[in-house]
């Protein structure tokens, strides 16, 4: 099962988004409720079927420290839809620093952005600017709900109540 399960805390905040096991095993250890469930799946034990779940929420408040969402090759990508932000390719991606590090870029959300390796390699040890390269969008710090968006299946507007509608 490739689905996936938005958790809420008790107050309704989601925290976070896990796989149909997990949430399953949440609510049958009685440390979850399931507050929706997707449509026409079922997990079946020998006498028993049960309806997957859509959405759960947590029995007792958990304070959730966030620091933020991890910078990292696979966070950036994500970021940027796993597209080159440079001629919209998806295949052979790399990082690219904006501001090279050569010349004192550092590794931050708003200098880094997904490139394929041709315009990576075009761009070289300039700036896009001097390469003659546009970006199709600006690069900027994700939100956790971007990132809990992105798990949103088409058609699946449950989670839109607690995550916000953002289309």
């Amino acid at each position: 099962m490739k689905d996936k399960v938005l958790i809420l805390n008790q107050d309704y905040s989601a925290i976070a988004v896990c796989s149909v096991q997990r949430a399953f095993l949440l609510v049958f250890l009685c440390k979850a409720e399931v507050i929706t469930k997707s449509d026409g799946n079922f997990l079946h034990t020998v006498t028993v079927a049960y309806p997957v779940p859509s959405i759960i929420r947590l029995q007792r408040y958990v304070r959730v420290p966030y620091f933020g969402i991890a910078l990292n090759r696979h966070n950036v990508m994500r970021r940027d839809n796993f597209t080159c932000q440079y001629c919209g390719s998806s295949k052979h991606l790399t990082l690219d620093h904006l501001l090279p590090r050569s010349r004192g870029g550092e590794s931050k959300w708003q200098n880094l952005v997904t490139a394929c390796s041709r315009c990576n390699s075009r761009k070289g040890d300039r700036t896009p600017e001097e390469a003659g390269l546009k970006l199709l969008s600006k690069p900027t710090r994700p939100s956790l709900r971007t990132f809990l968006q992105q798990h949103l299946s088409p058609g699946n507007y449950d989670w839109e109540t607690y995550l916000g509608a953002a289309y």
